[in-house]
C-alpha cells in the first residue's frame, strides 16, 4: 500500500462507496483521493468510511457541492445536504498543530480581513464582516459554511490560497462561520 492512503500515525484511510442505498450493489473501495468516479461506478447512493475522513463532492475533479464525512455509515446519499451524487472525492489528512488562516471580504483578498486561529460561529458577531469572498490558509484544514453556527453548505479548505470561491465552482456562496478540522473531527 502507498503512503497515499496512510495518515501520519500510518492509519489508512478508507472508503467504500456503493451504487445502491443501504450498500447494496457494484462497490468501489477508495483509500487515496479520486477526481472521477465514474470509471468506477454509474452513481453513489451510499457510502461507509471505515476509517480517516473525506470531503466528498457532486462534481468531478473537486467542484460542486460538497459534504464531509468521517468514520460511519451513510445509507441513503439523499439525506446528504444538497448532493446529486458523488463524483468525486478527497481525504483530510490529520494536522497537528496550529491553524491559521486569512479571511477577505471580497475576491482577491480585498476588502476587510481578519487572520483566525480558532473556530468562528458567526464572523459577522465576531469580526463586523457581511461575507467572505477569499482566503489564505496556512496551516491546517478547515471548514467553512454558509450558516452562522456551522450549518448549511460547505466548502474545504487546506492550505493554499483562494482568491475566489466562484472559480471553485461556489458562486453565490457566502461562507458565515469556519471551523478547524481537529483531532475532534477525526
Amino acid at each position: 500500500m502507498s503512503n497515499a492512503g496512510m495518515n501520519m500515525r500510518g492509519k489508512c484511510f478508507q472508503i467504500t462507496f456503493y451504487e445502491e442505498k443501504n450498500f447494496q450493489g457494484r462497490s468501489y473501495e477508495c483509500m487515496n483521493d479520486c477526481s472521477d468516479m465514474s470509471s468506477y461506478l454509474s452513481r453513489c447512493q451510499s457510502c461507509r468510511v471505515e476509517s480517516g475522513c473525506f470531503m466528498v463532492y457532486d462534481r468531478t475533479n473537486y467542484m460542486g457541492n460538497q459534504y464531509y464525512m468521517k468514520r460511519g455509515d451513510y445509507s441513503d446519499y439523499q439525506n446528504w445536504m444538497g448532493m446529486s451524487g458523488v463524483r468525486s472525492c478527497r481525504m483530510i489528512p490529520m494536522h497537528r498543530g496550529q491553524f491559521r488562516m486569512k479571511i477577505y471580504e471580497n475576491e482577491s483578498f480585498g476588502g476587510q480581513s481578519h487572520e483566525m486561529m480558532d473556530d468562528c460561529d458567526n464572523i459577522m458577531d465576531r469580526y463586523r464582516m457581511n461575507d467572505c469572498q477569499s482566503c489564505n490558509v496556512m496551516d491546517g484544514h478547515w471548514l467553512m459554511y454558509e450558516q452562522p453556527q456551522y450549518r448549511g453548505k460547505m466548502m474545504y479548505m487546506r492550505p493554499g490560497e483562494y482568491r475566489s470561491f466562484r472559480d471553485m465552482g461556489m458562486s453565490g456562496m457566502r461562507f458565515m462561520s469556519m471551523r478547524r478540522i481537529n483531532e475532534s473531527f477525526h
